[in-house]
């Protein structure tokens, strides 16, 4: 591994994890709106209540005496997810695309029994996988069927888009695209791919997987570059509104799109990572600088978007 030294990454505009803990997190973020994000059951309640869609929420368990009612919140014969509500970077979250109510079938192929996946949720509840190792709790949601215009780009998982969003614009884009290696999931510490998309068009500029450059999807040779969001006008929207909704001034909103419904907030991120800058192929530095020449005047949200896609389009 080559190490590049600080001084050339702040040249090229890359935002590393020090700059982002204290100068942006520490900053524009506070810790007393955390809960907002952190708890993906507040997410939801909060989106629903400013009028977005949202993944439907199938049930949830927050005691491990409830863990033998598991089969009240499972769909008959449908896929699900479950997630810790607490959780961060993608751990603890099970994908399952079919079962017959005791065995269970995960986007890999691999078939788990019934007490394993109760084990997995008592391991959610005793906070494996939460934030700080704090007691849990497990939530389950319908899974998502994804656009149809993704086919070929994700292998056996949901796609999503992920937006930073500095003080209330939108400054960088990614899809992140699930693979073989990530179980379905849209994790890019966990295999997935990362797609940089234009902020303008909603078009892909480059991917990457595990932070090296790719062309074609790993398991599908799908061409990475021939990407388009669509809905993209509405993606931006909801991205610059989560600011409006939670008052944090640096968050990560990632959003699905589902084939009926449309886009969909799937969850906030008051720590987003840093990734996002390898996969467009560019620092966020200098975005930040952009922006903070005009945020301490107020806008909308659309002539926040505006000014983003007049000033980091590609």
């Amino acid at each position: 591994m080559e190490w590049v030294r600080p001084s050339v990454l702040k040249k090229l505009g890359i935002l590393g994890m020090n700059g982002r803990n204290v100068d942006y997190i520490g900053r524009y973020n506070d810790r007393r709106l955390y809960p907002l994000v952190d708890n993906k059951l507040k997410t939801k309640e909060l989106a629903l209540r400013h009028g977005l869609r949202v993944p439907d929420l199938l049930g949830s368990i927050g005691s491990q005496m409830e863990v033998k009612k598991i089969h009240e919140h499972i769909p008959e014969g449908e896929g699900f997810v479950i997630k810790p509500a607490q959780g961060s970077g993608g751990k603890g979250i099970l994908v399952i695309l079919s079962h017959d109510g005791e065995r269970f079938t995960k986007p890999s192929g691999e078939v788990i029994d019934l007490a394993e996946l109760k084990r997995h949720v008592s391991n959610t509840l005793s906070g494996l996988y939460s934030l700080g190792g704090k007691d849990d709790v497990a939530v389950f949601e319908r899974l998502i069927e994804f656009d149809n215009v993704f086919d070929g780009f994700s292998y056996e998982g949901v796609p999503d888009v992920r937006v930073i969003v500095y003080r209330g614009y939108p400054v960088m884009a990614m899809m992140r695209l699930s693979t073989a290696a990530s179980d379905g999931k849209a994790n890019l510490h966990q295999g997935a791919v990362g797609v940089g998309i234009d902020i303008v068009t909603g078009h892909a500029i480059n991917a990457v997987q595990y932070d090296r450059p790719v062309t074609h999807h790993p398991d599908t040779a799908k061409d990475l570059h021939s990407l388009k969001v669509p809905h993209w006008e509405e993606i931006l929207s909801i991205a610059a509104g989560a600011y409006d909704m939670t008052g944090l001034g640096y968050l990560g909103v990632d959003v699905v799109l589902d084939k009926k419904r449309g886009p969909m907030l799937l969850e906030l991120n008051a720590r987003p990572g840093l990734a996002i800058q390898i996969a467009n192929g560019e620092g966020m530095l200098k975005r930040f600088q952009v922006i903070d020449e005009v945020a301490d005047t107020p806008k909308s949200p659309e002539k926040r978007i505006a000014y983003s896609r007049e000033k980091f389009g590609k």
